[in-house]
């Protein structure tokens, strides 16, 4: 198994071992503790042309996962990737009541469920049955860790 973590802006870091140790959680709560997944976090450019590339959307989302299984079947060791907007996740901090850290494990969690196979566009009851193992696998790893760290000047 692996757990890949890659950040690609200069303002913000990521704990990189504290990320792993809540991914490798998340996904032995999803009984996939065998498997791996690729977390990258961006810029609103970047998401930007990643969105209008694999969805045909001409803006900014906050997470995309990209799920190997769905491209071919076979066995597969690395459930896909999941890609989080740091920009983005920072302006749904600043609108609601919770942290930075909290917005990113929310995204996160969003996009390791996608890549375990659940989907909410597929339905309401797709979508309710996706919420509750989202607020499930949040509970679990409460308390919430910190994993971003920004540059000075930046909220956190």
């Amino acid at each position: 198994m692996s757990i890949l973590i890659d950040c690609d802006l200069k303002r913000t870091s990521v704990r990189r071992r504290v990320l792993q140790r809540v991914v490798l959680a998340l996904l032995t709560h999803l009984g996939l503790a065998g498997e791996g997944v690729s977390i990258r976090f961006v810029g609103d450019t970047r998401m930007r042309r990643l969105n209008r590339a694999y969805r045909g959307r001409h803006r900014t989302t906050d997470v995309l996962a990209f799920a190997y299984r769905e491209a071919r079947p076979g066995p597969w060791q690395i459930l896909g990737d999941v890609v989080i907007s740091m920009p983005e996740a920072r302006r749904q901090a600043g609108a609601s009541n919770h942290s930075l850290d909290e917005v990113v494990l929310r995204l996160l969690i969003h996009g390791i469920l996608h890549v375990a196979g659940y989907d909410h566009e597929r339905g309401e009851r797709l979508a309710r049955l996706m919420r509750r193992k989202e607020a499930e696998l949040l509970a679990a790893l409460a308390p919430l860790p910190r994993v971003v760290v920004e540059a000075e000047g930046r909220r956190s």
